[in-house]
């Protein structure tokens, strides 16, 4: 490629508008679980309870309330490891 004419087109612009975007109806069983963890006040207590853990500089990190979910979600769905091999 050294000795021919480079390809001078570009590609336009990717972009596509969050409204434009279809959402798909969640799973009647995560909105379950999600609003009594919001009734119970998982997201304030795990975060209390993980505080000293925290490390106060740096990037900051997945809130723990968000994290937890997460590893729920995986251990539902029998999601073995975080690169989601079944």
């Amino acid at each position: 490629m050294a000795l021919r004419r480079r390809n001078t087109e570009k590609q336009q612009d990717f972009w596509v508008a969050t409204g434009a975007v279809a959402k798909a109806p969640g799973h009647v069983f995560y909105e379950r679980l999600n609003g009594l963890l919001r009734e119970a006040g998982f997201d304030r207590f795990v975060e209390e309870l993980v505080e000293p853990y925290y490390a106060r500089s740096g990037r900051p990190g997945i809130p723990p309330g968000v994290y937890f979910r997460m590893l729920f979600v995986g251990y539902f769905e029998g999601i073995d490891s975080q690169r989601g091999r079944v």
